[in-house]
This record gives C-alpha cells, structure tokens and sequence, in this order.
C-alpha cells in the first residue's frame, strides 16, 4: 500500500513536467511578396518560397532550375517571365533570408 501511494504521488508530480516535454510549437513562417508584383507574379513568389522550404527540409542544394513550376509555369505563356520573376525572388528569399529585390520598371 505504501509503494502504490509513492508511485501515485511520484505520477501526479512528475505528470505536468512530462506533459510539457510534449509540445514543441512550430513557429510559422510568412512572406509577403514584395510589393509591386504581378498576381501572376505574386503565384510565383509564394510557389518559390514553398519549393526553397522544401528543399531546405529535404537537405537538397539550392537550385531554382530543379522545380518544374519554374520551367513549366502553371500560367497562360505570355506570363511566363512574371511568374519566374516571382518564383526567383521567393525561392531567393526562401534559402537567403533577403528581401528580394523590387521589380525593374
């Protein structure tokens, strides 16, 4: 009975320390696109940014070459430079952490 009211006090103890070993938050990243792209540009940007991340998670070297995105725009053909435009940017501000350049005009 002794040993059953030591472990019990050793579990109600112990509980609180192992519950908060559990939670580990995963901090969320969010980039804007630079101001004045494109919406077709600004599809890129965000679809860069999420293929650098996951090349980074995959321990992949960074190569914006790689993505077929990039080679093959989900856009209309004549779009083709905006959206490249913006999957550069946001795949350089992926990997680099570096505002991405704004855009010639």
């Amino acid at each position: 009975m002794f040993r059953f009211r030591i472990f019990a006090a050793m579990a109600v103890l112990l509980l609180p320390l192992a519950v908060a070993g559990c939670s580990h938050p995963r901090p969320v990243v969010y980039a804007p696109p630079p101001p004045g792209l494109s919406p077709v540009a600004q599809q890129g940007f965000h679809d860069g940014f999420l293929a650098a991340r996951r090349d980074m998670r995959h321990e992949l070297p960074p190569n914006v070459q790689r993505h077929p995105r990039f080679r093959n725009p989900p856009v209309p053909p004549p779009a083709f430079v905006d959206y490249r435009h913006g999957f550069r940017a946001g795949y350089e501000q992926a990997i680099h952490g570096v505002p991405a350049p704004a855009p010639a005009q």
